[in-house]
C-alpha cells in the first residue's frame, strides 16, 4: 500500500516557523542544484494554479524560461506569481538558473489548512523536480533550512527544532539564531 502523505507536521509542531515576527514576514523557498530545465519544469507545474506572469508592472504570457533568465541584468525586474489559494501567493523571482527561489507571505500560512496547502505545493515542486525544496528565514540563504520537502522521505519534514519561546514583547529577534 502506498503512503500518499505529503507530510505529518502538526501546526501546533510548527508553528513557530511560521511566526512572522521570528522567521521574517517573507522566507526564502529554495530548491538549490537547479538549471534552466527545472525551471521550464516549474513554469509548466504552475500552469495548474492561478498565476500571473509580470515584467515591472506589466502583466504578459509566460514565456519560457529560457528566455526570462537570459534577460539583461538591467531589465525590469520579472516575476512569476501564484496562487495556491486565493489568500495563498507565492512569488517566484529569476535571481539564476542554479537556484529556483521563491517566497510566500507568512500572515498567509496559519493553521494546520494553510500549512497542508504549502506542503502539497512543496511536494509537487520537490516530486516533479527531484530535488528538495527548502525554507528559511527571510534573507537566509537555505544553508540552515527549518523545513522542507526530502525527496528520500517522499514528503515535507522538519529540519530544525521547533522554537521554544516567543520573545518579549519590544526584544529584538536575531532571525538567524538556530
Amino acid at each position: 500500500m502506498q503512503d500518499n502523505r505529503v507530510s505529518d507536521l502538526r501546526w501546533n509542531d510548527v508553528r513557530g516557523f511560521f511566526d512572522p515576527d521570528l522567521m521574517g514576514a517573507l522566507p526564502d523557498v529554495l530548491v538549490p542544484g537547479t538549471s534552466v530545465e527545472d525551471w521550464q519544469w516549474v513554469f509548466d507545474l504552475v500552469r495548474g494554479w492561478k498565476h500571473q506572469y509580470s515584467e515591472g508592472a506589466e502583466a504578459l504570457p509566460v514565456p519560457p524560461a529560457e528566455a526570462v533568465l537570459a534577460r539583461p541584468a538591467d531589465a525590469e525586474s520579472a516575476q512569476l506569481c501564484v496562487w495556491l489559494q486565493a489568500e495563498v501567493l507565492a512569488i517566484f523571482r529569476f535571481y539564476s538558473a542554479e537556484a529556483i527561489d521563491f517566497d510566500i507571505n507568512l500572515r498567509e500560512l496559519q493553521g494546520q489548512e494553510r500549512l497542508d496547502l504549502f506542503c502539497e505545493f512543496l511536494t509537487a515542486i520537490g516530486r516533479r523536480l527531484g530535488k528538495p525544496v527548502l525554507m528559511d528565514a527571510e534573507g537566509g540563504d537555505c544553508t540552515r533550512p527549518v523545513l522542507g520537502y526530502v525527496v528520500e522521505h517522499d514528503r515535507v519534514v522538519r529540519l530544525a527544532e521547533p522554537f521554544a519561546r516567543r520573545p518579549p514583547a519590544g526584544e529584538s529577534v536575531d532571525h538567524r539564531r538556530w
